[in-house]
């Protein structure tokens, strides 16, 4: 049976988006999918009605739009039902030198994730906040805690959605409205295929399935935990980061980033 209220998850059209979904509808939520492609959107939507037997709307967008962003919020609005989870899954990677990546692909990643993450929670935290209940989960990654050369525009973009996540989270503490920020490291989704970078050694030994840093992510969530990073290895990881200076955290993330392929080509990765 349905909760009477609306869990709203972007980017759900693959990875982390879809496991988000089939979580949130095994906890009874009814849901809003958005994200830009509309078959595998309907076809998530079937699977899940059929399976848990909850409502699910359909909102393919281009979150890297402004006007678009706007179509999303008052369309969920007009439904009827109070958003009360918010899931800012949708995210897009580049991969290379920087000096090599054009800029028209790196406006529209900054455009998704950052953009498009401050004005989802801002739209949906004042509603959350007047009703006194809500949950939003903003995805970060590992690259978060340390300049990543070769990923250098997209991991600056999770360190701010990090920052960005926990001084909200604070402002509303006494609202009842809560932000999470999960920083998983790198995951059997698309982003890699996508990008086509050749997964390192190192990504090959610390991959995690979707799964499971989507179960993880949503107990967090609903504990109101302001910060999860998935994965033991993961948090290793980022703790022991804050012991190195930068210059040498700088090093040690290229060497784990850097594949056999040519750095100075570089495609986009997942999102959504």
């Amino acid at each position: 049976m349905s909760l009477d209220a609306l869990a709203l998850v972007t980017g759900a059209s693959s990875g982390f988006g879809t496991d988000f979904a089939r979580g949130l509808a095994a906890r009874g939520y009814d849901l809003i999918l958005v994200a830009r492609r509309e078959d595998r959107l309907r076809a998530l939507a079937t699977e899940i009605e059929r399976d848990f037997m909850c409502r699910v709307e359909v909102i393919v967008a281009d979150l890297a739009i402004d006007a678009e962003r706007q179509r999303v919020c008052e369309t969920a609005l007009s439904l009827g039902k109070p958003v009360e989870v918010l899931i800012n899954n949708a995210g897009l990677g580049l991969y290379g030198r920087f000096d090599a990546i054009p800029w028209e692909k790196e406006r529209q990643m900054l455009d998704v994730d950052i953009s498009a993450v401050v004005h989802l929670t801002k739209w949906f935290t004042r509603a959350m906040a007047a009703r006194g209940r809500g949950y939003v989960l903003n995805i970060a990654s590992t690259g978060a805690y340390q300049p990543t050369p070769l990923y250098a525009s997209y991991c600056a973009a999770k360190a701010f959605v990090l920052s960005f996540s926990q001084a909200v989270n604070f402002e509303l503490r006494k609202s009842g409205v809560s932000i999470t920020v999960a920083s998983p490291g790198i995951s059997a989704t698309e982003f890699l295929t996508v990008s086509k970078q050749q997964p390192t050694s190192f990504q090959k030994l610390t991959m995690m399935s979707s799964a499971d840093v989507v179960r993880k992510s949503l107990k967090a969530l609903f504990e109101r935990r302001s910060t999860i990073v998935p994965g033991a290895v993961n948090r290793f990881m980022t703790q022991s980061e804050t012991l190195l200076p930068s210059s040498l955290k700088t090093r040690i993330a290229f060497i784990l980033m850097h594949s056999n392929e040519s750095t100075h080509a570089s495609e986009s990765g997942s999102r959504d």
